[in-house]
């Protein structure tokens, strides 16, 4: 997602930052490079047209061009009106002050909603709610069924009724389950439709008024470009929607979606789905894609990934081994196992300040498989040889090698980079500043640092 348009945005605003002085030439060349990476993205024509006026406006200004540093402004620019495009703050969801709160779930068939609504309920559940899902789909061939199973897999509670084939009663029912036994938000997956039709909104607007959700979220698939904001505006205009789960981030789409919603519909984007599995969802923050896009990375979702995965204890004890340089090869395998329950390893590296497209990331071609070969390679030695890397001599590389179905080469490559790896950490730990970060990163510590072994 946003690849060619973060390539297109990083690669104009490069150009500007390498004039030391700004001429309305130079920006007006700017801006028109910006509205065609944004009208290839498929963004609104209109959400286009006024985020470019804006741009221009803002950069022709005096205290830009007068500024000693006119392109890092006009970068400054960029990023804030590229936050106020995507929704400005992040934006939370709404609970009622009498539970339960109702989630009521709409969008088109294929979008993701029956997924998503499992989604929905884990991450409020891990926020501390108790949440009941019940699905209204009577249509669809299995969809019941399917919620069935997200939920089972999630330990999660739902409504079922299987003989009943009204959706009003299935809802009226689930609510009134919610509210005997205490739980705290209904979610509601209604059924989807190939396309927009009028059973299908006065379904909803029955539902809607039966139930009087909290929270009318529309469940758009990212990847279907203006499709989705078109859907969009109809599910608005009939319904009345509250904000946006956009799904499928994660793709290979071009981005329009995500930056014409808002400006299109007037609602926000609540979450973002960014993966097929259940844990693959999060809230949506406008300041931290705009910082992806420009490759200003996102640090703060990568320290969030961290500190869902790494144990507090086990990252202190790490430090502390890395502080008297006893990081061995067991420590190694199991920082390669953390970075493997952080999700994947391109997404991770998206995160990072100055990696994208202009730094060759879109080229790095990044094998998952390459670290379950790594951990082969380590589990294929003894305790002994993991604690003491020095004494594995060629006969025991060739033993490790057949071991593993790995060839000798990838044995000396991944000794070599264990080796590299540990004389950094030993650097860093003994520098002043290498001391005052492990001290402020308690508990938040990033696996892998160095990261050359998958290269």
């Amino acid at each position: 997602m946003f690849e060619n348009l973060s390539k297109r945005f990083q690669k104009v605003l490069k150009d500007l930052k390498g004039e030391g002085h700004l001429t309305p030439r130079h920006i007006e060349a700017a801006m028109k490079e910006v509205r065609l990476a944004l009208l290839e993205a498929d963004v609104h024509f209109k959400v286009v047209k006024d985020f470019v006026a804006r741009v221009q406006e803002k950069a022709l200004g005096q205290d830009v061009m007068l500024s000693l540093s006119p392109g890092q402004q006009v970068v400054r620019i960029v990023h804030q009106e590229l936050i106020e495009v995507l929704g400005g703050g992040q934006a939370s969801v709404t609970f009622s002050k009498q539970p339960p709160s109702v989630f009521l779930m709409v969008g088109l068939q294929g979008s993701g909603k029956t997924t998503t609504s499992g989604k929905l309920a884990r991450f409020l559940s891990q926020e501390g709610h108790h949440p009941l899902l019940v699905s209204l789909d009577v249509y669809r061939p299995a969809a019941r069924q399917q919620l069935s199973i997200i939920a089972e897999s999630l330990g999660l509670p739902i409504y079922e009724a299987p003989q009943e084939m009204n959706p009003l009663v299935l809802a009226r029912e689930a609510l009134e389950l919610a509210r005997n036994k205490g739980y705290d938000v209904l979610i509601l997956d209604t059924a989807g439709r190939l396309h927009i039709n009028d059973e299908l909104m006065n379904e909803l607007e029955q539902i809607k008024g039966l139930t009087h959700p909290v929270e009318t979220l529309l469940v758009a698939d990212s990847m279907t470009g203006q499709d989705a904001v078109k859907s969009a505006s109809e599910f608005h205009e009939k319904v009345g929607l509250t904000g946006v789960i956009l799904t499928k981030l994660d793709g290979d789409a071009r981005g329009g979606a995500a930056l014409s919603l808002r400006h299109v519909v007037g609602q926000p984007i609540k979450f973002a789905g960014i993966g097929e599995k259940l844990d693959a969802l999060e809230p949506f923050y406008p300041d931290r894609l705009a910082g992806r896009i420009l490759g200003m990375g996102d640090v703060l979702s990568l320290i969030e990934k961290a500190e869902q995965t790494i144990e507090e204890e086990k990252a202190l004890e790490m430090a502390e081994k890395i502080r008297r340089n006893e990081f061995d090869l067991e420590d190694f395998r199991d920082q390669l196992r953390q970075i493997r329950k952080m999700g994947p390893l391109d997404q991770i590296l998206g995160m990072l300040p100055g990696i994208g497209p202009l730094k060759g990331l879109n080229k790095l071609q990044i094998d998952e498989k390459e670290l379950l070969h790594v951990e082969a390679i380590i589990n294929s030695m003894t305790p002994y040889e993991r604690c003491n890397h020095h004494v594995i001599n060629g006969h025991r590389r060739k033993r490790i090698a057949m071991g593993s179905g790995r060839p000798v080469q990838e044995v000396n490559r991944l000794l070599k980079q264990y080796v590299d790896m540990k004389k950094m950490l030993k650097t860093m730990s003994g520098s002043f500043m290498g001391k005052a970060l492990m001290k402020k990163m308690k508990g938040r510590s990033f696996p892998g640092m160095g990261g050359g072994f998958f290269g």
